[in-house]
């Protein structure tokens, strides 16, 4: 009977026909999407940098990379809203449906929403768009270096302000309590010429990641780095000569506390190594309450070699170690110029440096604690240091 055949592998469906093309519909699919832009000008990326209103998924990505930076302690790798201008110049109207934005020529212009043969492109490159920022997919980059940061906390906006510091913007939060120092440095800001904008507490959280602010913080650019020779000429101008060296401190937060210390107890300056340390950031700023800008901070590219300059100028490189062959109390070539090196948080003076330095110098301890804080050891022998320096006067 039909229908009941015992042949296996039987055919049941009928033969597949020719394929069919879409008749050029789909051929807008291959075109490219014009030029690659790169991450400081796409708006969902957080290096974006236009002047284009950030959107809110891009400013949340901003948000989060603060805040792990300031856990990490390294300047937060994003973008600096406003400071790129990415809006399209006149000419070549394209808008995809919904007026979204088309880097690749396509809109609503032309039949079928696409120009006749590319229009909106010239010599194959995406024409200018009006009202919009450019959008365009494209390879990672990562932003700029040299961005500007925001400096918090009332002491050290006010000290910045004091000691002339380059600043573009002062921030002030809506209905915070006035004292002297947010007066003094609204004045100062004023008198400077610096715009003041009033923004509201949850702005200036954003902003800066919800570190702690006390509702004021001033927009700094990059931080001027003192020349290392500069440094060692100025520091022998002085009757005692004193600098401090940082072996690898990679916590802005200690080596703002160093530089405090170190304007504490009449360090003429500081210098730290360009790769693998921790530069001055916001955090270190804050940290110094102000010292930083009142004691040069030098970036040297091989610390080993700046000490051996520094010892050919005159001075007796001393570096702080647990088991250093030197006490502290003992250390009589105190009153002599002097570099005092601090070692990393966890390794300590690294053993080029540690070679280099002509003394080890420990600090004499009672209890089982092994070491000190980075910070801590740097306060305490540059206190003894001005101690015996001033007994010696």
């Amino acid at each position: 009977m039909p229908g009941n055949s015992p042949r296996k592998g039987r055919r049941v469906t009928a033969k597949k026909g020719a394929t069919t093309g879409s008749g050029g519909k789909n051929r807008g699919a291959l075109a490219g999407r014009g030029k690659t832009l790169p991450a400081d000008e796409r708006p969902w990326h957080k290096a974006y940098s236009g002047t284009e209103q950030v959107p809110q998924r891009t400013a949340w990505k901003q948000q989060k990379e603060r805040r792990a930076a300031a856990e990490e302690g390294r300047a937060p790798k994003v973008g600096v809203p406003g400071s790129k201008d990415t809006t399209w110049g006149a000419g070549g109207a394209g808008t995809k449906k919904g007026g979204r934005k088309s880097a690749t020529g396509r809109g609503a212009g032309g039949a079928g929403g696409r120009g006749a043969a590319g229009a909106g492109r010239t010599g194959g490159k995406p024409a200018p768009r009006p009202g919009g920022p450019r959008v365009a997919p494209g390879r990672r980059s990562a932003p700029a270096r040299d961005a500007a940061e925001l400096l918090v906390g009332r002491n050290p906006v006010l000290e910045a302000l004091r000691a002339q510091v380059p600043a573009t913007a002062l921030y002030v939060a809506q209905g915070i309590d006035i004292d002297d120092r947010v007066n003094e440095a609204v004045r100062t800001a004023a008198d400077r010429g610096i715009a003041i904008l009033e923004v509201s507490r949850a702005e200036l959280d954003r902003m800066t990641g919800g570190v702690l602010h006390q509702g004021i913080g001033v927009q700094v650019p990059p931080f001027a780095y003192e020349p290392f020779e500069d440094l060692l000429a100025a520091s022998l101008e002085h009757p005692t000569p004193l600098l401090v060296a940082l072996d690898g401190v990679t916590d802005p937060r200690n080596l703002g506390a160093v530089i405090r210390s170190a304007a504490a107890f009449g360090a003429q300056g500081v210098f730290v190594p360009e790769r693998r340390a921790a530069g001055i950031t916001a955090t270190a700023w804050r940290t110094s309450a102000g010292a930083a800008a009142r004691v040069p901070v030098g970036q040297v590219t091989n610390l080993t070699r700046a000490l051996k300059l520094a010892k050919q100028e005159g001075f007796l490189v001393v570096g702080l170690d647990a088991d250093g062959e030197t006490d502290l109390y003992d250390l009589e070539a105190a009153v002599g110029p002097l570099v005092v090196v601090v070692g990393s948080e966890g390794r300590g003076l690294s053993r080029l440096v540690g070679a280099t330095c002509d003394l080890r110098v420990s600090i004499p301890m009672v209890s089982e604690v092994e070491s000190l804080n980075a910070s801590v050891a740097a306060a305490v022998a540059l206190a003894e240091v001005a101690r015996r320096r001033l007994a010696a006067a």
